[in-house]
């Protein structure tokens, strides 16, 4: 348990600091937690075993989440209608490489590669495209709450609260009750937010914002959970001691950022 506190405290330290900073510290941050990401979901789903070499459509994602953090470096949101092309281009080149190869290279390894791509290496950057955004450096935090925010009060709501299972299948510890007061609890953290730091703006816009990021928070989590159960694994990764891997701690934070950037676009600038 007490690793567990450190390594919370540590991560949510870098969290904040990296979000702080902005610019290329949160970039290299993100590209790292990416790969990492994606290496440890390749282990969990076969493309890449333990203790072997890299194989070519992996290294080919690798690549392609490189080439997508060096178009958002270029262009962010100065011209973000020309990350799509290079996003399609890189799937394009792992599916490429699989033509190559083929039949060393499967088609369910080819497709996962491509989904790791995109689940990580595009998913994770839009937590960047926020907080390069003219208002980046409060709605940024929007994603954290929305996520660690909502888990946090979705625990001690299914604690006290908790009757209902929401999926027990995937995540048996969960509950309706947990739901909804994360839910509530990323809307009311929002709220709180808005009112320390950003008081000049409706308060419930940060309210609605974060309270529907918690909604697909749940989703990231429980996607998460879904492929972990699929293939036999308790977590993704031992990265991070008491918590697991990127992915163990990231789940619902990929999930969150696109929706954050793009409700704080609409409701906030």
């Amino acid at each position: 348990m007490l690793t567990r506190i450190i390594s919370g405290v540590v991560l949510a330290a870098l969290a904040i600091l990296t979000g702080f900073l902005g610019g290329p510290v949160l970039l290299v941050t993100l590209l790292f937690c990416s790969i990492v990401g994606m290496r440890e979901l390749y282990q969990a789903t076969g493309v890449l075993e333990k203790g072997k070499k890299v194989t070519p459509v992996a290294a080919t994602a690798f690549a392609g989440a490189a080439l997508y953090y060096g178009a958002l470096f270029l262009w962010g949101t100065r011209r973000p209608d020309l990350l799509l092309p290079v996003a399609a281009l890189a799937a394009l080149l792992i599916l490429s490489v699989y033509v190559l190869l083929f039949p060393k290279v499967g088609s369910e390894q080819a497709m996962t590669a491509v989904f790791g791509f995109m689940y990580l290496g595009v998913m994770l950057g839009f937590l960047y495209l926020t907080r390069m955004e003219g208002n980046g450096i409060i709605t940024v935090w929007l994603i954290y709450l929305s996520s660690w925010g909502a888990d946090t009060a979705a625990y001690f709501a299914g604690r006290f609260l908790g009757r209902h299972k929401m999926a027990p299948v995937l995540s048996p510890k969960k509950t309706i009750e947990g739901a909804v007061g994360g839910i509530l609890g990323a809307g009311i953290f929002g709220l709180l937010f808005n009112i320390v730091f950003d008081g000049s703006r409706s308060v419930w816009q940060f309210f609605i914002i974060c309270a529907a990021g918690a909604v697909i928070s749940i989703f990231g989590d429980l996607t998460a959970s879904a492929i972990k159960r699929d293939r036999g694994i308790k977590d993704y990764g031992n990265l991070i001691p008491g918590h697991g891997g990127i992915l163990d701690r990231f789940d619902s934070v990929i999930f969150t950022a696109p929706v954050i950037y793009f409700l704080s676009l609409i409701l906030i600038r």
